[in-house]
């Protein structure tokens, strides 16, 4: 059973969260919270397995909610699905870098709302080609990008570093096989091993490292 904690400022889109998410026999709402005091605390009691995480919230965001989260060692296991608009929220980037485990766009349609909790539940993360492309153009404009640092990827094998700028890209772990030709559990240890070479915590993390080390602008050029 995948244990989910909504978190978000609006009772109706909890309410719409809520009863899409325990519409599935495999997913159960253990709470709910306005703002991310109550996000961090209904963490802490209930341990899910998956926060839905709306930035813009009252009091502590949702920003800084996911970085208390990720920070406390108890909750090693939690994993925080970031909810945005995208067009209005510019901290999904910080969001990734602070331990979220991905993103969905409010108005995502349900059947990928649901394939991302069970993702983010499973380890990986939730980085949509959709969402993806808008955020590589957001990073291609941040000034503090223009000076990558490639030394960090040493520890990493040719491949292991092909494999991470194919995650940048938004590919899943089935897709990475099929493009390089070998199975999927193949491509999940590649991923796995670049992750816990590089000290990342999942997969979001490991996009974000590939575009701070400028591996992927060194990819596509």
């Amino acid at each position: 059973m995948i244990r989910v904690l909504i978190a978000d400022d609006q009772a109706l889109v909890r309410a719409g969260f809520r009863v899409l998410l325990e519409s599935e026999p495999d997913i159960r709402v253990v709470g709910e919270a306005a703002n991310g005091e109550e996000a961090i605390t209904l963490s802490r009691h209930e341990h899910p397995d998956v926060v839905l995480m709306d930035i813009r919230m009252p009091g502590i965001d949702g920003l800084e909610a996911t970085r208390r989260i990720a920070a406390d060692p108890a909750l090693e296991m939690v994993r925080i699905l970031i909810l945005t608009t995208f067009e209005s929220d510019e901290n999904v980037f910080d969001a990734l870098r602070s331990g979220a485990s991905g993103f969905l766009l409010k108005d995502t349609e349900p059947v990928e709302l649901l394939r991302g909790v069970r993702l983010a539940a499973d380890g990986e993360a939730f980085l949509s080609p959709r969402v993806t492309r808008r955020l590589i153009a957001e990073l291609a404009a941040r000034p503090a990008l223009a000076r990558p640092h490639p030394e960090q990827l040493d520890v990493l094998t040719a491949r292991e570093r092909e494999v991470m700028a194919l995650v940048a890209g938004g590919l899943s772990n089935a897709e990475i096989a099929e493009r390089l030709t070998v199975s999927p559990a193949t491509a999940k240890t590649h991923v796995s091993r670049a992750m816990t070479k590089l000290g990342a915590r999942d997969r979001a993390q490991l996009v974000v490292l590939a575009y701070e080390t400028g591996l992927v602008a060194a990819a596509t050029r």
